[in-house]
């Protein structure tokens, strides 16, 4: 799921928008995300000189 669509307010303003709302909760309900493989080799970086050498490189 991306982070934007998590993070969006929603507002309900009539009856048959809550019966959605609830509606598409409960059919999400128990489902699982997918497991995610990666390709490429990856690694944490947190350090500020090796962000900034990895992004001017771009």
């Amino acid at each position: 799921m991306a982070t934007k669509s998590f993070l969006k307010n929603i507002s309900i303003k009539n009856k048959t928008e809550a019966t959605s709302f609830i509606e598409a909760l409960e059919h999400a309900e128990g489902k699982k995300r997918k497991k995610v493989h990666f390709d490429k080799m990856v690694e944490d970086v947190t350090d500020r000189k090796k962000i900034k050498e990895i992004f001017d490189n771009k």
